[in-house]
């Protein structure tokens, strides 16, 4: 008898079931070689180009020509409509019938009017079901149209994904087909791939590896190609094994659907509105025949796209949300940066976000959602505690250079000592493909083994789009609890977080930001855009402060909500990841820079109505300041006299009128023997030499020089900034060793004004043949720093602009601020983690102190610094190439300012002045009988009132909101001459807590403030106006 003999070679049998399956191999007697059946050619097939992106209704109206497979179209960005017509063969009856379509390019198919499926190669969609058994009832004649874009899933690199589009490409299809699909071949070549993943992923050190190698070629051994009857025993086969189960103890994977959809970033904005299309309208018809299947989805943005331009697909995705299927996640507008945004912009993020998703759906999301920026402010979890969010998911730390960040589940706490629970999936991946080797990653990656038992696996295409496919499905269904694999559930965040909540007992926490040791160039990069995005948050909150105290002083004023909310939608759909950092290609810096302008134009016309309804009109010139102090600051007046500086006095959020006022010490510029300027105002003495360079800046109260010695200070340098690979995001460490000083003088440094009230000094540096740096160096009366404002012609490549400023200060750690609040970091290289961070963010000052002195270094639009021992380094320009060639080329203004201090920077209002310099005083005619009035100040000056605002749908409230900005608990007073009669505590989504009514007395409202906490008070005001157009307060 003959006995079959049995083989143990291991890579002889794993390549015999590898080749099984394989579409590059055998595949004229292998299984992949039946997965389709007979084809049938289309009946026709035409086309017609549009170079803008157009609607089906518009298509069908337009004139198609005939097209043959294999023609080429484009170029990019265009867009290509196909009208295909199909005959369905009557023999084909019973069968599952696919068009197979193989393009370059991603398509959506339409059918009867209606988005049916999206299709593109790279996300492995290149068919579309017309039956999955054909009757005789079914339509064997049908109609539909293909809408291809033209570029790829990642865009149009011109030879590597990041590089810049090519703007020639020409696309194609490659299949265009009816075909039968056999759909027994499918499953059986799933259960082949799963096992065979399995023998791969265990290794030769598990017996579970060679039960699923031999269990495997057994299937082999009974699979004949050629008969479809034979399949039912090899799926037994695999069957058997799949379903041998795991223990009790075993850890558990939470598989969760998702399509991370960059709002814009190889491609630009309008793209990616068919991008959500394609991909969600993919996500339903998966939901359809797959009941468990359950997806998330972030971004309000993206659905009030679809909503837009896809009513019928946007109101599927509203049933299955309400089914609990399709969950809406994260509670922001988009997934912005998680760095540069200001604090209250972090609060819009989540207040229009929040707002939507409750508007549309009747929910709010529980979790924050934000697998894709780069890095995350140490204020976050306060900013999601404020908006109702206790759990946190993201994965990016994965991405760190340097050092591996400890854990995967933990207790992530905030600045001001809140907490929410944080999970980075230990996959380090947000679109997973369903496969073995993804969730035996998730169980060995797992850095909170015995802490954690539970997991996340996001699966689906993402980045550009695609979302999950029904054989990432197939494969999970495979293993959900197999013996030698974790768990699988399929699962929701809500289901997931509460299961870690109930077992969190041992999770460790994390104190402070969670800095990402990587893409530390987008601090700087685009240019353009950082000044974009910070002048327009400040036109948002001026806009926003003077359109609150016109409400309550002129009962004829409406205030501007529906475009305040246009153009804060405008604002914070530029704050998305790939856009304010500078990572995204040319298109899309034009269309942002574009929503800027937009911004300006429309919100400088806002902020002149409110004024206007402020103040009473007239032949004079009255000062607005949006700021919760007095300022005393010297201006420039537009229309003014030939005198065109004056020095105002405004109240803290009111405004007065211009009135000639002289300085306690006038500004005094004197051209020294040697060519030299010196300047002084009382405050502060500086020299500047005559390449620009400052040889002494001296603190005259405290008698101290700020500059080290032998050091000179605004001394410009260029570094060589070439990265390992992505080029807009990196600077790498290596820059630092390629410093080259900026010595070339064109214009030697001369007075360009020598005024009581302002002095400055002009000069103009070559920085290379290409480029230069033109600076005016400006001292005010009355003002405790330099400014410096500046202009830069860039044309450089590869190449990084910074000035630095050496300073007489000893200090391990350095000072910079960030979202409500400011944290410290390490001015040495001590450790992996202390050099990991030669480029560090900040806001809008950043200071070095040691007992009562310091320096600080404040701008007007730059977030990228560097303090390292005593020198303090602002980065200014990058030169990358790609994604965008023409990166920061041109010309740039911009403003930074250097404060020496006695004390402390808290003391010495360090962050009062960097406030100062960013928010200017508002100049608008008035009467001239304009008395001096202020609606709101707050003390201490710990305090800062950050934003006044009408309250969300409450005509006659006010939110204001406050932060403690010091670093210590306290006591404060916010005082108003408004006439308000009930103040409540309020959330940051503006909920009140009605069993906490603000403490109001006579000297105004007391609160109380742990450090660096928000808090937001909801004023209902009297109805009664409360004028000051006659000049009465």
């Amino acid at each position: 008898m003959y006995h079959q003999p049995v083989l143990k070679n291991r890579r002889t049998l794993l390549e015999r079931a590898e080749k099984f399956i394989s579409d590059a191999y055998f595949t004229d007697c292998n299984l992949r070689g039946r997965l389709y059946g007979e084809s049938y050619p289309l009946e026709s097939l035409s086309q017609f180009m549009s170079p803008k992106r157009i609607t089906l209704m518009e298509a069908q109206t337009q004139s198609f020509t005939p097209y043959n497979v294999g023609d080429t179209f484009g170029p990019t960005w265009w867009t290509c409509w196909f009208k295909a017509t199909l005959n369905i063969p009557e023999c084909w009856r019973g069968k599952e019938v696919h068009v197979l379509w193989e393009s370059d390019g991603e398509a959506m198919v339409w059918r009867d009017g209606q988005a049916v499926q999206g299709l593109t190669k790279e996300g492995e969609k290149t068919s579309y079901i017309l039956s999955d058994c054909l009757t005789d009832k079914e339509p064997h004649s049908v109609t539909i149209y293909v809408e291809m874009a033209c570029n790829g899933l990642f865009g149009a690199g011109n030879g590597s994904m990041i590089a810049p589009p090519d703007p020639n490409r020409k696309f194609s299809v490659q299949k265009a087909e009816l075909v039968i699909f056999n759909r027994e071949v499918r499953e059986l070549m799933t259960d082949f791939e799963m096992l065979i993943d399995i023998v791969k992923e265990l290794g030769e050190g598990e017996q579970r590896s060679y039960q699923a190698l031999f269990t495997v070629n057994e299937m082999v051994n009974v699979s004949d190609p050629t008969d479809p009857s034979s399949f039912s025993g090899a799926r037994s086969l695999a069957q058997k094994f799949f379903s041998q189960h795991n223990g009790q103890s075993q850890h558990t994977v939470h598989a969760m659907g998702h399509c991370h959809i960059d709002s814009a970033w190889l491609w630009p904005y309008e793209e990616t509105i068919r991008k959500c299309a394609r991909s969600w309208v993919t996500v339903i018809h998966l939901m359809k025949k797959n009941p468990d299947f359950v997806f998330t989805c972030s971004q309000a943005q993206q659905f009030e796209w679809v909503k837009c331009w896809y009513p019928g697909l946007f109101s599927e995705v509203q049933q299955y949300i309400k089914a609990g299927r399709f969950i809406p996640v994260g509670g922001t507008w988009v997934e912005m940066d998680g760095n540069l945004p200001s604090g209250e912009s972090m609060v819009r993020q989540f207040l229009e976000g929040q707002l939507f998703f409750e508007q549309e759906f009747g929910m709010r999301c529980k979790e924050f959602w934000l697998p894709d920026t780069f890095g995350y402010s140490a204020q976050l979890p306060q900013i999601m505690q404020g908006c109702g969010i206790s759990n946190f998911l993201t994965q990016k730390l994965s991405w760190n250079l340097v050092n591996t960040f400890p854990h995967n589940t933990f207790f992530w706490e905030g600045l001001d000592g809140s907490k929410v629970l944080t999970h980075f999936p230990p996959g380090n991946s947000y679109e997973t493909k369903g496969k073995v080797e993804d969730l035996v990653k998730t169980v060995k990656q797992n850095k909170d083994k015995g802490r954690a038992n539970h997991s996340v696996m996001l699966f689906g295409f993402g980045d550009g789009g695609g979302g999950p496919t029904q054989l990432m499905l197939d494969r999970l269904k495979r293993v959900q609890d197999t013996d030698g694999l974790p768990k699988i559930r399929m699962s929701s965040p809500d289901t997931f977080f509460s299961q870690l909540w109930a077992d969190s007992h041992l999770l460790c926490t994390w104190a402070g930001e969670l800095f990402l040791e990587l893409h530390n160039g987008t601090y700087t990069t685009q240019a353009q855009i950082k000044r974009g995005n910070r002048q327009c948050e400040t036109l948002l909150h001026d806009i926003e402060i003077a359109s609150s105290l016109a409400l309550c002083q002129d009962t004829t004023f409406q205030y501007p909500v529906g475009r305040l909310r246009e153009l804060w939608r405008l604002l914070l759909l530029n704050q998305f990841h790939d856009v304010i950092p500078g990572s995204c290609i040319e298109m899309v810096v034009e269309d942002a820079l574009r929503y800027y302008e937009d911004i300006r134009r429309r919100g400088a016309a806002l902020l002149q109505d409110s004024l206007s309804a402020l103040v009473s009109k007239g032949d004079a010139t009255g000062v607005f300041n949006s700021l919760s102090w007095e300022r005393f600051e010297v201006i420039q007046i537009q229309d003014g006299p030939s005198n065109e500086l004056a020095l105002v006095q405004v109240p803290s959020i009111g405004v007065n009128l211009i009135q000639e006022t002289k300085p306690a010490t006038p500004v005094c510029v004197t051209v020294q023997e040697d060519g030299s300027v010196l300047m002084e105002n009382g405050i502060i003495r500086t020299v500047v030499k005559k390449d620009g360079t400052m040889a002494s800046l001296h603190l005259i109260s405290a008698n101290r020089e700020a500059l080290s010695v032998g050091c000179c200070g605004n001394q410009f340098v260029m570094f060589d900034d070439v990265p390992m690979y992505w080029d807009a995001w990196d600077v790498m460490d290596y820059h630092l060793q390629t410093r080259r000083p900026v010595v070339e003088v064109v214009q030697p440094a001369h007075v360009l004004s020598s005024h009581e009230l302002r002095g400055s000094v002009s000069f103009t540096l070559r920085i290379s043949d290409k480029s230069t740096v033109t600076q005016e160096i400006v001292m005010d009366a009355m003002c405790p720093y330099i400014k410096f404002n500046t202009q830069v012609n860039w044309a450089e490549s590869h190449k990084f602009l910074k000035v630095e400023f050496p300073v007489r200060v000893h200090s391990p750690n350095a000072t910079y601020e960030i979202q409500f609040g400011h944290l410290q970091r390490p001015t040495h290289r001590n450790t992996s983690w202390d050099w990991a961070r030669f480029e560090v963010w900040g806001h809008k000052w950043a200071d070095l102190s040691e007992h009562n002195f310091g320096v600080a270094l404040l701008n007007d639009c730059k977030y990228g610094y560097s303090v390292f021992k005593n020198t303090m380094t602002l980065s200014l320009l990058r030169a990358p190439k790609a994604p965008d060639a023409n990166a920061d080329m041109g010309c740039h203004h911009f403003t930074y300012a250097i404060m020496p201090h006695a004390g402390t920077f808290q003391d010495a209002a360090v962050i009062q002045c960097a406030y100062n310099l960013n928010f200017p005083l508002r100049l608008t005619p008035c009467s001239s009988d304009l008395a001096l009035w202020s609606a709101f100040s707050i003390s201490p000056a710990a305090v800062i009132l950050e934003t006044v605002k009408q309250a969300e749908g409450r005509k006659g409230a006010l939110v204001v909101r406050m932060y403690e900005a010091y670093g210590g608990g306290v006591t404060a007073t916010l005082h108003t001459t408004l006439p308000i009669r009930e103040a409540w505590h309020c959330d940051l989504l503006e909920q009140t807590d009605t069993t906490q009514p603000a403490c109001v007395t006579a000297d105004g409202i007391i609160l109380h403030f742990t450090p660096f906490q928000v808090r937001s008070l909801l004023l209902i005001f009297e109805t009664a106006s409360h004028q000051v157009k006659s000049g009465t307060s």
